[in-house]
């Protein structure tokens, strides 16, 4: 879409809304316009300014369409896809969000959280903070991640299996175990044990024992079925703390409250749903 010079680049941007399109590069714009880089600098301050644009990364614009001005932007599903594409890396929206997606919904998800292969800085964008999880071996879990629909297109989302794998080996980023616990008492239905089991391999040993514990805590034993056939493949389980950070408490280090064969793993509190 080539542009006369004239045109001004509000005009552009009502021209990418009229087609649907909620973001662009500079690249683009300087492509359809043919602006100067300083001349397309000043046009997209001004815009940003005016509250019309964000932009989450440099190089990297959403347009703001008037009835989600009071936002400050447009929901991360809109252009997450997009601003991957642009970072030419890997991703899934994950953990909490991804949970929320299928179903688990306890409590209002405050991140949008994503899974890359690349360490980045966090992205405020209105309302919405956008954080990033650093997976160097993303591709190990592929098999684990969905396309989901969005407004503008589809995103990729990390399947129950994944997610349910991920908020233990991210247990902070999930808001600790019992928000864990209660979580997994709704994903656990989507939970197909088979595929749990396989992408198993990709994770930390200790994760699937402590996956395996917490499923037969949030009322879900029978997925683990397969995971722990899976776990006892290889050599016999070590003794794994539940919750590490309780293991060097001094006050409640000497405390077991459970010790589970199945699945050797130490409880010193025994997480609840809420």
């Amino acid at each position: 879409m080539m542009l006369d010079d004239r045109t001004h680049f509000g005009s552009y941007l009502v021209q990418l809304l009229s087609k649907g399109q909620v973001y662009f590069s500079a690249a683009q714009a300087l492509d359809a316009i043919g602006f100067s880089k300083g001349a397309l600098l000043k046009a997209t301050e001004k815009q940003q300014k005016r509250g019309n644009l964000i932009s989450p990364r440099r190089g990297f614009y959403v347009i703001v369409p008037p009835e989600y001005r009071a936002m400050g932007a447009l929901e991360p599903p809109w252009y997450i896809d997009a601003l991957m594409a642009y970072e030419e890396r890997p991703y899934y929206v994950g953990l909490l969000k991804a949970a929320a997606l299928h179903g688990a919904t306890h409590q209002a998800v405050m991140e949008f959280q994503v899974v890359t292969d690349k360490q980045m800085p966090k992205i405020r964008a209105g309302r919405s903070s956008i954080v990033f999880y650093y997976r160097k071996d993303l591709h190990t879990v592929e098999e684990g991640v969905e396309k989901h629909k969005t407004k503008t297109g589809t995103m990729n989302v990390s399947g129950a299996e994944l997610t349910a794998l991920d908020l233990v080996r991210y247990p902070r980023a999930a808001g600790g175990l019992h928000h864990i616990v209660t979580v997994l008492s709704d994903l656990g239905t989507k939970i197909e044990a088979t595929k749990l089991a396989l992408l198993s391999d990709a994770f930390e040993r200790s994760v699937g024992q402590r996956l395996g514990f917490l499923l037969g805590v949030s009322g879900h034993s029978e997925k683990a079925d397969a995971l722990h056939a899976r776990l006892a493949e290889g050599p016999p389980l070590p003794w794994v703390e539940l919750e590490p950070s309780l293991a060097t408490n001094p006050d409640l280090a000497p405390i077991v409250v459970e010790r589970s064969a199945r699945w050797h793993v130490i409880g010193r509190s025994i997480p609840e749903a809420d």
